[in-house]
C-alpha cells in the first residue's frame, strides 16, 4: 500500500497483486484471468464508493463514523436533556437505534399509515437518494452521566476539558449532554438523518447548537485541505493495530470498543491569513503548503524532524508531546460576521482518542505558544464518550444503562486544537 493510498481504501496495486498471487513469468498465463477479475472487482468497488453506494453497516464492534473513510459532509448537533426519566431516555436510544439502521440503509425511518390527515413519519427529503455512505455516531458527556444519576459508572479518565490558554469560549458552543455526528457524501442526507432523529426525541431533548461542515475530499486519494489551504489529517494512523493503540477504548466497562470525542469550534480569520506571505504561512504550520511535506523533507508522509521546524510551529508543538490523536475535522462557512463584515468561517475540529488526556496534553502545549493562535480563536468545546458498537437486537448505550457501576476510588477526580 502506498502512502497516498493510506487516506482512502487500502487497495492493492497491480505489481503487489501479481507478487502476492504468484503471477509472474511462466505463471502469468495461469493467473491472468484471476488478475483481470481482481482489478475489475476493485474498479467496481471504487466506483461504488465514489458514487456513494458503498454499504456501511450500522452494527459492529465499533460505531461507524470514527475510523470510516471521511465523507464530504457533516451535520453535527449537540443536545441537552430536558428530562432525566431513565425509561424515557432508554426508549429514546432504542428509537434512535431503529431509525439509524434504516437511515444508513437509505430507507424511510418508518412507513406511513393510510391516514393522510396525520403528518408523515419521515420528513421525506431524501426520497430517491441513496445513503451516500451515511454514518451516525452517538456519544454522551460527563454532564449527561451526572444528570442521569450515572456518575458511579463514569470512567476515571472521563472528565470535562480544562480551560486552555487563549481560548475564548462562548457558552452557546460549549458543553451539552449528547452528541450526534452525521456524515455523508450528500449534505441533505446528513441533515435529514439528524432532523429525523431529533424530531423523534423532542419529548426528551432540546438542541443546544449544531454545525454543518464540508471536507475537500476530491478523489479521496489525497489528504483534504482546510480553509488555510494546508493539508489536514496527514498524521492520522491508518492500520487496525494502530487504531487499537490510539482510538479504541479497551476498558472492561461500557466504553469497551468506544472512543472519546474531543470537539472544538475554531473560528478562522481568513482575511488576516490571506494578507500573510507564503513563507510566514508555512512557518506557522511547519509544512510546505503545496506538497504538505514537513520542513526539510520532500513528501507529505515523510517523518517530521522537529529540529527543522520553528519553535512555535503548529506541527512541532502538536508532535513534541507524542500523544497521537485521530482527527476527523470539517471546515465550515456560516455566511458573514455582522460585527466585522468578514467571513464567518472556521474548522469544526473533531478528534477521537482512547484517553482524553492525549488531547488535553496536545492542546495545552499548543495553547500558549502556537503561532496559529494569531489567525484562529477557539469559541466552542466539548468532550463526549462515544459508545462501543452494538449487535443487532441491542440498542445504543445499552451497556451504560444496564452495566454495573465502575468501582474506582478516583473515578470522580477532576481531571488551540490541531489544525493540521
Amino acid at each position: 500500500m502506498t502512502k497516498d493510498e493510506k487516506w482512502f481504501n487500502k487497495k492493492m496495486d497491480r505489481r503487489e497483486f501479481l507478487k502476492k498471487a504468484g503471477i509472474g513469468g511462466a505463471g502469468l498465463a495461469l493467473g491472468v484471468s484471476s488478475a483481470s477479475a481482481f482489478f475489475a472487482n476493485q474498479a467496481k468497488e471504487d466506483k461504488k464508493l465514489a458514487d456513494g453506494d458503498e454499504e456501511i453497516n450500522f452494527y459492529g464492534e465499533h460505531q461507524a463514523g470514527i475510523t470510516t473513510a471521511m465523507q464530504k459532509n457533516i451535520y453535527f448537533v449537540i443536545l441537552d436533556l430536558h428530562t432525566t426519566d431513565k425509561e424515557t431516555i432508554i426508549q429514546m436510544f432504542k428509537d434512535w437505534t431503529a431509525y439509524s439502521e434504516k437511515l444508513v440503509n437509505g430507507e424511510l425511518v418508518k412507513k406511513d399509515g393510510s391516514n393522510a390527515l396525520l403528518p408523515p413519519t419521515d420528513t421525506g427529503e431524501t426520497v430517491g437518494l441513496n445513503p451516500y455512505r451515511l454514518t451516525l455516531t452517538f456519544g454522551v458527556s460527563a454532564s449527561f452521566l451526572k444528570k442521569m444519576g450515572l456518575e458511579d459508572k463514569k470512567p476515571k479518565e472521563f472528565r470535562d476539558l480544562p480551560p486552555f490558554p487563549k481560548e475564548q469560549l462562548k457558552e452557546k458552543y460549549t458543553g451539552g449532554d449528547i452528541v450526534i455526528q452525521a456524515c455523508a457524501d450528500d449534505e441533505q442526507v446528513a441533515f435529514h438523518a439528524v432532523r429525523n432523529l431529533v424530531r423523534k426525541a423532542r419529548n426528551a431533548v432540546t438542541m443546544k447548537w449544531s454545525q454543518a461542515g464540508f471536507a475537500a475530499i476530491g478523489d479521496r486519494m489525497s489528504t483534504p485541505r482546510n480553509l488555510f489551504g494546508f493539508k489536514d489529517g496527514t498524521a492520522n494512523v491508518t492500520k487496525e493495530k494502530d487504531f487499537d493503540k490510539v482510538v479504541w477504548c479497551d476498558s472492561k466497562d461500557w466504553m469497551k470498543g468506544g472512543s472519546y470525542m474531543a470537539v472544538r469550534r475554531i473560528q478562522m480569520f481568513l482575511e488576516t491569513w490571506d494578507r500573510t506571505n507564503l513563507q510566514e504561512q508555512e512557518n506557522t504550520f511547519g509544512r510546505y503548503k503545496e506538497s504538505g511535506a514537513p520542513f526539510g523533507k520532500k513528501n507529505e508522509f515523510d517523518e517530521v524532524d522537529l529540529d527543522l521546524l520553528p519553535v512555535d510551529a503548529h506541527v512541532r508543538l502538536a508532535k513534541e508531546v507524542d500523544k497521537p490523536l485521530y482527527r476527523r475535522s470539517y471546515s465550515y462557512s456560516d455566511g458573514i460576521d455582522e460585527t466585522t463584515g468578514q467571513f464567518d468561517t472556521g474548522l469544526l475540529f473533531i478528534s477521537f482518542q482512547k484517553d482524553p488526556d492525549s488531547f488535553i496534553k496536545v492542546q495545552t502545549n499548543l495553547g500558549a505558544q502556537d503561532k496559529m493562535n494569531e489567525y484562529v480563536t477557539h469559541v466552542g468545546s466539548g468532550l463526549f464518550a462515544c459508545f462501543g458498537g452494538i449487535k443487532k437486537g441491542e440498542y445504543l448505550g445499552q451497556k451504560l444503562f444496564e452495566s454495573s457501576p465502575v468501582f474506582a476510588p478516583d473515578s470522580l477526580a477532576p481531571s488551540s486544537a490541531c489544525i493540521s
